[in-house]
């Protein structure tokens, strides 16, 4: 069909984002039935006129003592987040989706992103831009990491099958210290043997049950939740010595530290280095 001369080109819809970014909040920042940004609030500000921003609403809560209370709230993440591109992509064919999260909302959107890129998703790969993750507790040292390198992995672990198709698109910010994000291999080697000795001596029994609590510790070491585990029982395998260091850590900030923590030569922050990669995606042709 011929378009008359000086006609306008045809356009989508107006609420058809060019790119859809999902956000994900971290642990405490948001909540089930309140939507709120956080730390990511730093990214998404100032986002061309093309970009729609969702942040996922999820219950964001954990306990270290409970490790099934973080499973559930992650999952919830997972499912919230993926049920947004899932209705976006229904309507907008055209519309290209970002993914970015923070500390538990990090773990849940890169789940979500390697879900996405192994061809399980609800979108194939190609209709996703960018992925951004903020202290990832499940960082690999094989992530693109935007800034100075760290030791280790995230606390939870790696992803083992990796983002896939999305690798490429995938960058990372951890600070130096962040334990979410950056737990020494050697340091988790040898704290895990240490607590083990003492878990069989005390009962043996209890080792399972204990050893998911480290685990836990690990994966929540959270600034909001320190009253937590600090008043965890006295007689608990991962408290004293675990606990100064994890409090040592809490009093730090460099959880919090995203805003301010510069990544390269010009001095930008990993939260506006984030920003600035958005806008470019949002501009990008696909």
């Amino acid at each position: 069909m011929l378009t008359a001369v000086g006609a306008p080109r045809a356009t989508a819809a107006p609420d058809c984002p060019g790119l859809d970014v999902i956000a994900v909040p971290g642990t405490w920042e948001t909540s089930k039935d309140d939507p709120k940004q956080g730390m990511l609030a730093q990214v998404t500000r100032g986002l061309p006129g093309t970009v729609r921003t969702d942040y996922v609403a999820y219950p964001a809560t954990a306990f270290p003592w409970d490790g099934e209370v973080y499973g559930r709230s992650k999952h919830d993440a997972v499912t919230a987040a993926r049920d947004l591109i899932q209705s976006m992509a229904a309507r907008c064919a055209a519309t290209r989706f970002a993914l970015i999260g923070y500390s538990q909302g990090a773990d849940a959107a890169g789940d979500l992103a390697a879900e996405i890129g192994t061809g399980l998703g609800v979108v194939p790969p190609d209709r996703v831009a960018a992925v951004g993750l903020v202290s990832d507790p499940r960082r690999s040292p094989a992530d693109a990491i935007v800034g100075p390198q760290v030791p280790g992995a995230g606390a939870g672990g790696a992803r083992a099958g990796g983002f896939g198709w999305l690798t490429p698109k995938v960058r990372t910010f951890c600070a130096a210290g962040d334990l979410y994000c950056s737990v020494p291999t050697d340091d988790l080697a040898g704290r895990s043997a240490g607590l083990l000795t003492q878990l069989t001596a005390q009962d043996p029994l209890q080792v399972p049950s204990y050893l998911l609590t480290f685990q836990s510790i690990l994966g929540e070491a959270l600034m909001p939740g320190w009253s937590a585990i600090l008043s965890a029982p006295a007689d608990n395998p991962a408290s004293e010595q675990w606990l100064h260091q994890v409090q040592e850590f809490l009093a730090s900030g460099v959880h919090q530290s995203y805003p301010g923590y510069v990544v390269d030569a010009n001095g930008t922050t990993a939260t506006a280095w984030l920003r600035n990669w958005l806008s470019d995606a949002a501009t990008e042709t696909p």
